[in-house]
């Protein structure tokens, strides 16, 4: 019989904090907490806890935060910096930071004045916030104490030609990977500092990276049903799913409704960019292991990648992408499952991808299931964040973030009717400019928002807000 060894304790403790979570059917998300920032800032990391949250911003400093000091206090924000963070009604509570550091190019010489510093485009910290990394615009990848010890810089581990645009922890946390505005994704040994693999596509800049989640156990698994939906990826024909009574104008006399039966559309592919790898087939994506990671590039291909593959060439495939989908993407992530990727798109859509290797396509080939459609006047979508039960999501657009249910939206009813009206919340906080990046916490009791155009085109509102998640039973 197998040996089962027992939890460490760490991992029991970590296991007491959400072994009890029962998910709500919906969530109701409102900002309690600002902190402004002097420059944009690009990427966030938290422990499993939320104990501690750091932000890497453009000045080259990591800030450490402590998130329940700052929303069980009675600092508010000043009226300067109100305004900064544009909250013009209300009250709205000040953050709470620790400490922080600088994050240099080179380890710094004893007694040095001047230590020139590199900009943080991505973070990553231990789950009991042991220690943290931090990807530069240079392409070095920093290793700090957090707990003990505040902002020592332990080792720089050197590996990119450009800015270290992601950063995702192993499951054992033993070992991270990188991806970068080379075109590379990087695997690491943090026992030993050397890279272990390196994973090379097109060249193209890396926008995102994810580790396949382990199958959560209380993630809300969902089972879509299939129904006869032949144009549910045409980016053209507008459902009336996405129809919103804010923002767009209703149909005209006479015109006939989104729902009417129309024709069947014929997909095309979208053509492979000089290098790609092919578009994943059944009998590649059969031989896959659990142990996948995702990587989204600028030009909006999405990739997986088989870990335990080495052979160069195999082990390797594209998401398949319509010639519809414009040429982006600056976010893609997993759900909490591992079941789904939801990727951001130019055109305000989001599409999500059923990637379960037994899952409904017939062809046994990572599918689009469905396609989430902001308000033509939301602008692009900056950022997508999956909550912890495996059935919402979280995307940022220029105006405003929005919570989906994503186990609902665009599903018949019982009477084959696809539901109308609005289908999304709006989350108070954000208005204008690109949100980099958004975190919830594995209990979904926070939401943290963070504003950059990390190193691309775009505004930010140099603001990070903290938003509480209330349950709705």
């Amino acid at each position: 019989p197998a040996r089962h060894r027992s939890l460490s304790p760490a991992q029991a403790r970590r296991a007491k904090l959400f072994s009890d979570i029962r998910w709500p059917r919906s969530y109701t998300v409102e900002a309690i907490c600002a902190i402004p920032h002097p420059v944009p800032t690009h990427c966030l990391a938290a422990s499993a806890c939320m104990t501690h949250l750091l932000t890497g911003s453009q000045d080259g400093y990591v800030r450490d935060y402590d998130i329940f000091a700052a929303v069980n206090g009675k600092v508010f924000l000043t009226a300067p910096q109100r305004h900064h963070c544009g909250v013009m009604e209300g009250l709205m509570k000040g953050g709470q930071i620790r400490c922080w550091w600088e994050n240099p190019l080179e380890v710094p010489i004893p007694g040095a004045e001047d230590v020139s510093l590199s900009p943080v485009y991505s973070l990553a910290m231990h789950s009991d916030a042991l220690w943290a990394l931090a990807g530069s615009d240079q392409g070095n990848v920093n290793l700090y104490t957090v707990r003990h010890d505040p902002g020592r810089l332990i080792h720089i581990m050197k590996g990119h030609r450009g800015s270290v645009s992601g950063l995702a922890l192993q499951h054992d946390e033993m070992g991270y990977f990188s991806a970068g505005w080379d075109g590379d994704a990087i695997q690491w040994d943090l026992n030993t500092g050397q890279m272990v693999r390196k994973f090379t596509a097109h060249g193209s800049q890396l926008t995102s990276i994810g580790v396949r989640p382990l199958q959560a156990p209380n993630a809300q698994h969902v089972q879509p049903q299939l129904y006869p939906m032949p144009n549910a990826q045409d980016d053209d024909i507008k459902s009336e799913t996405s129809y919103d009574p804010l923002f767009d104008e209703p149909d005209a006399d006479g015109e006939p409704d989104a729902d009417d039966n129309p024709p069947p559309t014929i997909l095309h592919h979208a053509v492979a960019p000089k290098g790609a790898p092919p578009v994943l087939d059944p009998l590649t994506y059969m031989t896959f292991s659990p142990d996948v990671i995702m990587t989204a590039s600028i030009d909006g291909q999405i990739i997986l990648w088989d870990v335990r593959v080495h052979a160069q060439g195999t082990g390797v495939g594209r998401l398949w992408m319509s010639e519809k989908t414009p040429p982006w993407c600056m976010s893609a992530c997993w759900s909490a499952d591992g079941a789904q990727i939801y990727a951001g798109r130019r055109n305000g859509t989001v599409e999500i991808y059923d990637v379960r290797q037994t899952g409904r396509a017939a062809s046994g080939t990572p599918k689009i299931l469905k396609t989430l459609r902001n308000p033509v006047s939301s602008g692009v979508v900056s950022c997508v964040v999956a909550f912890p039960d495996g059935r919402h999501l979280a995307c940022a657009s220029h105006d405003n973030i929005r919570l989906w249910n994503v186990a609902e939206a665009g599903e018949p009813e019982v009477s084959g009717r696809i539901k109308s009206g609005v289908q999304f919340k709006i989350i108070p906080g954000h208005h204008g400019g690109f949100i980099s990046q958004m975190l919830v916490d594995p209990a979904a009791r926070f939401l943290v928002t963070a504003s950059s155009n990390r190193g691309w085109h775009g505004e930010s509102t140099r603001t990070i807000f903290v938003h509480e998640v209330k349950h709705l039973r």
